[in-house]
């Protein structure tokens, strides 16, 4: 019997990028049995709106694939919109072999989804499996990672080659991995995960708001026995942080280190996030003192490490503004 699939791309204020991607999912997906949802987040701008409209003028919903666009109803962040879509399961409430998490702004080439449904079917023991990630121009994303460590923020936060070198096994983004093979977690613009395991293991934890969720649910399925690989075979185009506006933050927000914080002790207890924002913080009072002395890029938005003090003496997580992103990395 075929297995089937269930993908999922969560719309936040986006409507003709989520189209987009939508329409070069069916394209890869069409060989493959299953649905597509389309997920609005709560945007109140009329996205919902356009995009069952325009799913319907396309004749989508009555397709071999089906596509639906649903409405949360509430904001709840990247983890919870995607988990909506995953409760309802397909059309008629039937469960999927497997569950794919697209985002809004990639665009998975001829046989990027294929090429992870055939690996999964290959390697049985393995839970999750993600795509190779390249920018519009062709170049490519890092997404490949190691789970965050205390060990790995020293190494982030000091960008010291010395220091580098010592902590090498324990820093974060690997090199792009040129074959397939086993990561620690992959980034969630195009990853696919068993249904079975998610069953084992729940869903997105919804406390994070934005950002940490995937890096958890990989962590969570790799201690149950279900690790997580790099597919090479499987192309996406990602644009990359399209909304939220990552790469030109002016602050840190709120939501990013609440998240990193729950990460942290939840996985590890108290004792060991508080490790690691203290080797985050060493590690940064380092850099700066280079930066003294050299002509640098910064690289952290302005106020970084107060910021990341502040939060760490507060036990209450911030409550999140108008959230910018439809699951963009």
């Amino acid at each position: 019997m075929a297995p089937t699939l269930l993908t999922v791309i969560l719309n936040w204020r986006s409507a003709e990028m989520t189209l987009d991607a939508c329409a070069a999912a069916l394209q890869a997906v069409a060989t493959i049995d299953g649905a597509i949802t389309i997920v609005d987040n709560d945007s109140g701008d009329g996205s919902f709106e356009v995009m069952t409209a325009e799913v319907q003028r396309r004749g989508w919903d009555k397709g071999a694939h089906p596509v639906r666009v649903l409405q949360s109803g509430h904001n709840g962040g990247f983890g919870a919109g995607n988990n909506f879509a995953i409760r309802q399961g397909l059309p008629g409430g039937a469960r999927p072999d497997f569950v794919y998490i697209l985002n809004s702004d990639a665009f998975p080439d001829q046989g990027a989804v294929t090429a992870l449904l055939d690996h999964l079917q290959a390697h049985p023991q393995t839970g999750f499996a993600g795509s190779f990630l390249r920018g519009p121009e062709g170049d490519p994303h890092r997404t490949a990672f190691r789970f965050p460590s205390i060990a790995s923020e020293l190494e982030g936060a000091a960008r010291f080659g010395p220091i580098s070198r010592l902590l090498r096994d324990h820093i974060v983004a690997q090199p792009i991995p040129a074959a397939t093979g086993r990561v620690d977690w992959l980034a969630g613009a195009s990853l696919m995960m068993r249904q079975s395991v998610l069953d084992q293991i729940g869903l997105f934890d919804e406390t994070f708001f934005l950002y940490f969720e995937e890096t958890d649910l990989c962590l969570r399925a790799a201690r149950a026995g279900w690790p997580t690989d790099f597919v090479v075979e499987s192309r996406v185009t990602h644009i990359g942080s399209a909304s939220t506006g990552m790469k030109s933050w002016t602050r840190i927000p709120g939501f990013w280190l609440d998240s990193r914080r729950h990460y942290f002790t939840k996985n590890h207890g108290y004792l060991y996030a508080a490790g690691a924002t203290a080797a985050h913080v060493v590690g940064g009072l380092l850099w700066r003192a280079r930066l003294l002395a050299q002509r640098k890029d910064r690289g952290d938005p302005p106020h970084f490490l107060k910021d990341l003090i502040g939060h760490a003496v507060r036990r209450k997580p911030q409550a999140p503004p108008m959230p910018p992103r439809t699951g963009a990395e």
